[in-house]
């Protein structure tokens, strides 16, 4: 672990961290509870532990990730708040009674995640996001730190962190990993919309599998202007 760089890449968040709190800036960490959140969660339990941790609720995950979400919960002492849509799922359904994830995931994406994650942001100043480059070419574009509307301002401690990079971590600390990766499930979201490793070729794949949609909406509607035009050069 120590080859990699990743204790001072740690003591560097750890930094950052304590610089937004003793500059009175208010911070949570938002979290889907995948295999591969275990590191940022584990760091900020070490660092920020009252920092609030949200979790889109959607209503469609898997029983698995809900069992995983307050597994980790308890093991790392944190404190966790489920994020729920202000729209019932009566109203998510089209003219034809179909739920909307069946033919406009886009939309149903942004009653359950970006509608619920509004609200927390303006109420916070700081939102901690584990996104990383080699996950989507949105994602890609984004810097450390990127501006958001009303002065808000997203904080990406993991962006440059590889998937050996969290492997490795996880080694270290000895971290579980979601009960869904052993059956394949290499990025896992709602039930609906995720499919294995196996049906859905490559991790992002897996998602929204048979449509070129790779992000929710979270990432791409809570940046600027300027880091959305640069995702589409």
């Amino acid at each position: 672990m120590d080859k990699s760089g990743i204790p001072e890449i740690i003591d560097r968040i750890g930094e950052k961290l304590e610089e937004y709190k003793s500059s009175g800036r208010k911070a949570f960490v938002s979290s889907s509870f995948q295999t591969h959140s275990l590191p940022l969660l584990h760091i900020i339990s070490r660092f920020q532990p009252d920092t609030p941790v949200y979790f889109l609720n959607t209503g469609f995950h898997f029983p698995e990730t809900i069992t995983f979400r307050y597994e980790i919960a308890d093991l790392f002492g944190l404190n966790i708040i489920d994020a729920v849509s202000p729209v019932s799922k009566a109203g998510q359904r089209d003219g034809n009674g179909k739920f909307f994830f069946v033919n406009n995931p886009d939309h149903c994406c942004y009653l359950n995640k970006v509608l619920p994650l509004e609200p927390i942001i303006l109420s916070h100043d700081i939102w901690i996001n584990g996104v990383r480059r080699d996950q989507t070419k949105f994602r890609s574009q984004l810097n450390e730190e990127e501006a958001m509307e009303n002065g808000k301002m997203r904080y990406h401690p993991m962006l440059d962190w590889t998937s050996k990079m969290i492997w490795e971590y996880r080694k270290e600390y000895n971290l579980p990993e979601h009960p869904l990766d052993a059956q394949g499930y290499l990025s896992i979201g709602c039930m609906p919309c995720t499919r294995s490793f196996v049906e859905g070729g490559d991790n992002r794949q897996a998602r929204w599998a048979g449509t070129s949609k790779d992000e929710c909406g979270i990432q791409t509607e809570f940046v600027k202007v300027e880091a959305k035009a640069e995702a589409k050069v």
